[in-house]
Parts: structure tokens; sequence; C-alpha cells
């Protein structure tokens, strides 16, 4: 299996099937290393410390995080199971934006952005990184958010990466189409 296989199936086991390696996530989504990297090994996946330590360093997308002495994984976003990441409250700028496919619009209209599955609606600070989020989901469609608006009417952000921000979702109108 490649590197590139290996880590997306690892993104899938952190946040959202740790049992299927037969490991657990503790309250805030951590993952004990030597666990995973057995887990891993009982499904085919021949990888060590050396390689698990690659994976995380070099992903593009930054998704996963090592504790201080590295005995912990966990991925830093995109979870659908229970947990609390210990996000920072962040100040958005007054627009950020969200990618999705075009086959989402009209729900989208009708229910608002949610965060279906997952524990937050993911916003990007470019244009460019919320149409590639698109992309992976069909044609794509990227919206406008008035997230300066929406701070001001309560809502609440997070830091999730360096140019990503997240928050729990929104009723209809928040954005214009």
């Amino acid at each position: 299996m490649d590197k590139v296989q290996t880590g997306k199936f690892i993104s899938r086991v952190l946040r959202h099937i740790p049992q299927i390696i037969g490991i657990e996530l503790d309250e805030n989504g951590w993952a004990d290393v030597a666990a995973l990297i057995t887990g891993l090994n009982r499904k085919w996946y021949s990888i060590d410390m050396a390689g698990l330590e690659d994976i995380v360093a070099t992903n593009n997308k930054k998704r996963y995080s090592f504790n201080e002495d590295k005995t912990k994984i966990r991925a830093n976003q995109g979870h659908s199971v229970d947990v609390d990441l210990e996000l920072k409250a962040a100040v958005p700028p007054d627009v950020l934006f969200h990618g999705t496919a075009d086959r989402f619009i009209e729900g989208i209209k009708e229910n608002g952005l949610q965060k279906q599955n997952r524990n937050h609606v993911h916003l990007s600070a470019d244009w460019e990184t919320a149409e590639s989020v698109g992309k992976r989901h069909g044609r794509p469609v990227v919206l406008v958010i008035e997230a300066g608006k929406m701070r001001k009417d309560g809502y609440v952000f997070y830091l999730v990466g360096k140019r990503r921000l997240a928050y729990r979702g929104s009723p209809i109108g928040l954005y214009p189409f």
C-alpha cells in the first residue's frame, strides 16, 4: 500500500472509525501510537514509527498531530466521532469561503449550511482552497460566507489550521446566492 493510501486510511480511522482497527480515541481525539501501528499492521498496512512520522510530516493538508513525546496521535479536523479537539476561538475575517458541489445547493438554500455528520462546518480563508474542496464532491460551487456578520450575530469560530476556520452550522440566509 502506498503512503497516500495509508495516510487516507489513517485519516479515516482517526476521524471516523477507530474501532475498525481495534483502537479507541480519548475525549480529545488522541490515539495511542503503538496501538495505531499494531492495528494498521493487522489490516494489511505495513507501517512502523518512521513511516508514520513521515506521513504526518509530509501530509499536504496537515491532517494529523503527535503529542510532544509522540506517544499519541490525532486527526486535526473533520471528525464525525464526538471528540473535543480543544480548538481555540478565533475572530474570523469579514468573508470566508465554503466549497461544496452544485448538487448540494438546493439543500443548503432550504436548510442552511449544516455540519452534517461532522462536528463543525469548515471554511477556507481563500477561494482556491474552497474550490478544491468542492471539486472532491462534484462540480464545485464556492459559497461566500459573511463570517464577520455571523460573528456579530453570536456565532463562534474556531481555528482548525493556518487558513481554515470552523463553526457549528448556520440557519438559512447568511450567505448570498
